[in-house]
């Protein structure tokens, strides 16, 4: 069926039938008799087995003429994770998808860019996605209006261009097609209270520590840009006319977090929700890095006494490159302290806030930038005007947009004062890279080595068997440092 070995479909069977959330997002239900497919934890009357049709994406679902339930709503499942693709060159046109690259280029700049052909890239997706590149791209619009249509009293119109869309024509014909319903007829059903904000959920598959995610930011807190507590996040938003505003914090009782929202260029909306994503690690599959992370005792261990551990990603992804510069060979309260310093000197006071609110210094700012009074020394000063110059010029990417992980660290290890631990880091946060590791990291080492420390040579030897998740380990390993000694690198 579709390609699934009968392992797999058993596999999915008794994960519909539990309803298990921790597939959800891993694959979706079709159900013939009624045309529509749903994620698996799905409320709705379990469907015979001989009834039903078992899809990876939800785009191979609607290109098979499948419409999705109105009840469990796919446009909530979590998305796949960095390491979930059915190979590398489809994993890397995914990543590029999701980051935006369907939305101003086309099919074939996306092939080139990834050193294919067109018709080679489409029957890659054909064979491992059951649909094309622009199929993935259009489904995850119209979920994303869908979503925007049942949460939100937004105007058709405005959900249209928040959901991708340049045309009110293009998007109600998409979304009939897709949704086998109308936006107006979606209307219909009930929505939220008119207001000026947008409330949107955010799913995840549990378990999810967002507590420890919040305590890992709070730490790192940009004052003046963010603000960080126990119980949610947020930050101004700057715009051309006005700043908005956004909150996440949790919802209780519903795998999903929860954000609020003022956003003023809804067209931004698409790759905002992906900041977010990528900042709370939403899109993480805990069931696949626990199959190889639990093969060792120690980080079986740690995963027991913290589950749900994520990687924290990255809002900005700049702003996350110039902390990890000052945070080189610091404590995190003294990078914290460097970081408020930069911002307070050359970050632009935004409209709407208390006045202390700013905007990060953009690249250009910083690459010509005076740091003399703010405590950094030359060189440290010096790398972060040459990094400030790589990101301004582009030469160096500082949002993930389906880069080669191992080119960008080259990029970034060409520049003067970023050795690996430095790109390493970057590399985690900033492309979200699962696989990162800084083996020369000393809390790593000791932690590894307990009484001793491993030596650089031998920690990456030992963390070969946790590809590719290393950055997974590293966050579990940090986090029982950090409970015995509560200062770990940057």
């Amino acid at each position: 069926m579709d390609g699934f070995s009968r392992e797999q479909i058993d596999a999915f069977s008794r994960a519909r039938r539990a309803r298990d959330a921790r597939f959800d997002g891993r694959f979706f239900v079709a159900v013939h008799s009624t045309g529509i497919y749903c994620r698996p934890v799905c409320p709705a009357a379990i469907a015979l087995e001989r009834n039903v049709r078992y899809f990876r994406h939800a785009a191979a679902a609607a290109a098979a003429g499948f419409r999705p339930c109105l009840r469990c709503r796919p446009e909530l499942a979590p998305g796949a994770a960095p390491c979930d693709g059915g190979g590398r060159l489809v994993d890397l046109a995914l990543r590029r998808i999701r980051a935006g690259a369907l939305e101003e280029g086309d099919v074939g700049s996306l092939a080139r860019g990834l050193g294919i052909g067109e018709r080679q890239l489409r029957r890659l997706f054909a064979a491992r996605i059951g649909a094309g590149p622009l199929d993935v791209h259009l489904n995850q619009c119209v979920l994303l209006a869908k979503q925007l249509l049942t949460e939100t009293d937004m105007p058709v119109l405005d959900v249209a261009l928040a959901s991708g869309f340049s045309s009110l024509r293009r998007f109600n014909a998409a979304f009939r097609q897709r949704a086998g319903l109308t936006p107006s007829a979606l209307r219909r059903q009930p929505r939220a209270v008119s207001g000026s904000e947008l409330r949107l959920q955010l799913a995840y598959r549990p378990p999810y520590d967002f507590a420890a995610l919040l305590a890992f930011l709070r730490r790192r807190e940009i004052a003046g840009v963010e603000r960080i507590d126990a119980q949610r996040y947020s930050r101004l938003l700057p715009g051309a006319r006005r700043s908005g505003w956004l909150e996440v914090s949790a919802t209780p009782s519903r795998h999903a977090l929860t954000l609020r929202l003022d956003l003023p260029d809804l067209e931004q909306l698409p790759a905002l929700l992906r900041r977010l994503r990528r900042l709370f690690d939403l899109d993480a599959d805990p069931l696949a890095i626990d199959a190889v992370l639990d093969a060792d005792p120690l980080l079986q261990g740690l995963g027991q006494r913290f589950p749900g551990q994520r990687l924290p990603g990255a809002f900005d992804g700049f702003e996350t490159m110039v902390r990890a510069v000052l945070g080189q060979q610091v404590s995190v309260a003294a990078a914290s302290t460097l970081m408020n310093r930069v911002v307070q000197r050359f970050g632009e006071v935004l409209p709407g806030g208390d006045g202390d609110q700013r905007r990060f210094p953009r690249p250009s700012v910083l690459a010509e930038a005076d740091f003399d009074g703010i405590g950094l020394t030359q060189a440290r000063a010096r790398c972060l005007r040459a990094l400030a110059s790589a990101v301004a010029e582009g030469r160096l990417a500082a949002e993930p947009g389906g880069e080669d992980a191992d080119v960008w660290r080259r990029q970034a290890l060409s520049l003067p004062g970023i050795g690996p631990w430095t790109a390493e880091y970057m590399a985690m946060r900033v492309l979200h890279d699962p696989d990162a590791f800084p083996a020369g990291d000393l809390v790593l080492r000791r932690q590894l080595g307990a009484d001793k420390p491993l030596s650089e040579r031998a920690a990456e030897q030992r963390s070969l068997a946790w590809r590719p998740w290393r950055a997974y380990a590293l966050m579990r390993l940090w986090r029982a440092a950090a409970e015995s000694k509560p200062e770990i690198p940057s």
